[in-house]
């Protein structure tokens, strides 16, 4: 069935298509309506599930992991601040190896206060220990947050997973999203019958503590977890579009990036624009390419260096900023390109723009290449290939919404 929905809809549909059991969480700015469109369901008698109304986020996390712990399928959504508030139980909730689904509708953090769109708030939980997933259009919300479900529980994971998608440009825009039926999404994710719980007849204990002898183990076992995740979100994605005939690439999603001498690297709903100025720039005889980063963390490492093998500079967009440094994404790109240690490794340019919702329009991400592509020819020509000056198409530097790392 086709229907007009926006990316928190989608959200929404995907998680009563799950047959998610339990529900908490608690309303913020632009993530509202996902928990809307999920109460209505459950009043309407569409979606069999309990909604447990809580006092705050950290209370909502809190919930969600004692439901899952009793075998449950579960879900939440956040943003931003909320997403900060649930800080201390991101850790627990991963730690305890809980595979619950969260949506988290991006959105900058305070202070100054701001209701729209980047990706610090996610950013900011890199190293949480959850799966981040970060999405471009709201089939694809839709579709991941099924997926999502199966990546988490999946017995070599049982890592929760954070489905992220830009707020208000992706939350609130309205497209025409294929709504599978239920029983196709029956097949692909069978009720949840998972092999650990909370249960009379087999008692066993969750969150313990554990001293100096142990922990270790348990943290390593944890990192080897997300590091499985890499083959199991690939299987995923395949399975997913052998029954429903849509693919993102698994880990990571690249577009026109053979031969080209220029790809510029990003997350989430930019993608859209950014495929529009590569069409234009090649179409024009310029040799550029977008790859999208689907997956955050786990980060895809050999799928980087296999898609920009060959790469002349490789542009990285950022919607987040680590202070004093650069961009996150940069930094994780730069590390995972020159690891290689390879001959001919790409040179990396970051830049950061989008935050606080700030509009990245085409000019700007046309700038960004035209920078790269200048930086290309010096190298030819012997010169120095470093990427320098402003970003935008009349060559001023944009300064404020979008400036070189």
């Amino acid at each position: 069935m086709r229907a007009y929905l926006n990316g928190n809809e989608a959200v929404a549909t995907a998680v009563r298509l799950a047959r998610a059991e339990v529900v908490a969480a608690y309303p913020i700015t632009p993530q509202s309506t996902i928990v809307e469109k999920i109460a209505e369901y459950i009043a309407d008698g569409s979606m069999a599930a309990d909604y447990i109304r809580v006092e705050s986020e950290h209370a909502a996390l809190a919930a969600c992991y004692g439901a899952a712990v009793t075998g449950t399928r579960v879900f939440t959504a956040t943003s931003s601040q909320g997403l900060a508030y649930m800080f201390e139980m991101l850790h627990y909730v991963s730690g305890c190896r809980v595979p619950l689904v969260m949506a988290v509708t991006n959105r900058g953090l305070a202070a100054p206060w701001t209701i729209w769109a980047d990706h610090q708030d996610a950013i900011a939980c890199r190293d949480t220990g959850w799966i981040q997933l970060y999405v471009e259009t709201a089939q694809e919300a839709l579709d991941t947050c099924l997926q999502a479900y199966k990546i988490a529980a999946h017995p070599e994971v049982l890592t929760p997973v954070m489905v992220c998608l830009d707020g208000y440009v992706l939350s609130h825009t309205e497209e025409i999203v294929d709504v599978p039926d239920q029983e196709a999404v029956d097949v692909f994710l069978p009720p949840y019958r998972p092999e650990y719980a909370v249960d009379p007849a087999r008692p066993i204990v969750f969150g313990i503590g554990a001293g100096p002898e142990l922990y270790p183990a348990f943290k390593h076992y944890q990192h080897q977890a997300m590091l499985r995740a890499r083959e199991i979100i690939e299987d995923v994605d395949r399975e997913f579009a052998a029954l429903f005939g849509r693919s993102y690439g698994g880990l990571v999603d690249p577009y026109y990036c053979d031969g080209a001498e220029v790809v510029l690297v990003l997350m989430g709903a930019t993608a859209g624009t950014a495929r529009e100025v590569v069409d234009d720039l090649r179409r024009r005889g310029e040799q550029v390419g977008l790859l999208r980063l689907r997956s955050f963390r786990p980060f895809p490492v050999a799928a980087l260096r296999s898609v920009l093998a060959g790469t002349k500079v490789v542009a990285v967009l950022d919607r987040d900023c680590s202070f004093g440094y650069e961009g996150v994404l940069a930094t994780e790109i730069k590390a995972a390109l020159q690891g290689a240690n390879v001959p001919g490794t790409p040179e990396v340019a970051g830049f950061t723009g989008g935050l606080g919702g700030s509009d990245i329009r085409p000019e700007d991400l046309a700038g960004i290449f035209r920078r790269c592509l200048e930086a290309v020819r010096r190298r030819d020509r012997g010169e120095s290939p470093a990427v320098s000056g402003g970003c935008s198409e009349n060559g001023k530097a944009e300064g404020i919404n979008l400036w070189l790392s």
